[in-house]
């Protein structure tokens, strides 16, 4: 048996970090908005004999590979080179032996939820391998917890729901639970106004997040004060998308970023704010960090005849052109 899957990144526009528990919490009405883009997280699983139960692990895009005997040999094992891989098939508890090799169209870092992506692509295989009949969003639960057992802090929902469902969407976090309501807006549209680049892998990769996480619980006002500012922007960019008010839209990403990039001296880079800058010297509205910045993607809202512009501005600036559309399916399986 040959189970295949395939799961989109995302690009955050306003919100991130409030989806981060119980931050959102302390902001009445906080949301965040994400759209799906075609940088596809792959997992495929191929079943070995029935005589054969070892389970190998193998992931294309890191080049690093691990094999246990059994099941059972790989849950008593004591660490992991691949411990998102193997922390979801504990989850799973396959029977019989098999190869799950996963691949990422995300480059190192980038800030666009690629390990998010990774671990919706794995739960879909292995629940269509195990016939275990979990929904989408029991999918994004698992892989939530999942990254946090394996990075030890916690971990946020928002980058799980565009690698499930595809499209543009607000995820409204609330108490008791987070749910996800798509945008009413021309996909083609916001797709024509977008501009994504990568930076470079970030020097603080994973810790930003949990730099303004500990802030903002500590007590630290200004964090507290930038982070209430950001959730109700983030309000107000839904409602500017959804009236095709891209206006408004490129001046609300602005002053998201605005904000954002006080809580931290390493959200931002000289690369990043170079080429923000440039972009909106050559018809970019906004731009903004992906995920906790220090790094990784920008993504730029633009007027659509400004793209060209736009675009030899990020590359002169020193950013890498990533070309993507906006994904409408979520996470795909295909198996016989």
């Amino acid at each position: 048996m040959r189970i295949e899957s395939k799961a989109p990144t995302r690009v955050d526009l306003a919100g991130g970090t409030l989806d981060i528990w119980p931050l959102y919490l302390f902001h009445p009405g906080a949301l965040t908005i994400n759209a799906a883009i075609s940088r596809y997280a792959y997992c495929v699983i191929e079943t070995h004999a029935a005589n054969d139960p070892r389970i190998k692990l193998v992931s294309l895009d890191t080049n690093r590979a691990e094999a246990f005997p059994s099941f059972a040999a790989l849950v008593r094992a004591k660490g992991y080179r691949l411990p998102l891989l193997a922390e979801i098939v504990r989850f799973f508890r396959p029977e019989g032996g098999f190869t799950l090799t996963t691949n990422s169209e995300a480059p190192a870092g980038a800030g666009i939820g690629g390990s998010s992506a990774m671990a919706v692509a794995i739960c879909a295989a292995l629940d269509r391998f195990t016939g275990a009949g979990k929904s989408k969003v029991d999918w994004i639960h698992i892989s939530r917890d999942a990254e946090g057992i394996v990075i030890r802090v916690p971990t946020g929902t928002q980058d799980h729901y565009p690698p499930a469902f595809g499209g543009a969407a607000a995820i409204e976090l609330l108490p008791g639970g987070e749910r996800r309501i798509e945008l009413r807006l021309n996909l083609d549209e916001l797709e024509r106004r977008l501009v994504v680049c990568y930076t470079g892998k970030p020097r603080q990769s994973g810790i930003n997040n949990w730099e303004v996480f500990k802030a903002h619980i500590d007590g630290k006002k200004a964090v507290q004060n930038n982070i209430e500012h950001i959730s109700q922007i983030a309000q107000q960019m839904r409602a500017a998308l959804e009236n095709a008010d891209w206006k408004e839209t490129g001046r609300l990403m602005h002053a998201e970023w605005s904000f954002r990039r006080r809580n931290l001296p390493t959200i931002s880079t000289k690369t990043i704010d170079k080429i923000i800058d440039s972009s909106r010297r050559k018809g970019a509205l906004a731009g903004k960090v992906c995920g906790a910045g220090g790094g990784g993607c920008v993504v730029l809202l633009i007027e659509p005849d400004a793209r060209e512009r736009v675009e030899k501005a990020v590359v002169d600036a020193g950013g890498e052109l990533l070309p993507m559309h906006i994904d409408r399916q979520g996470v795909t399986v295909i198996s016989p």
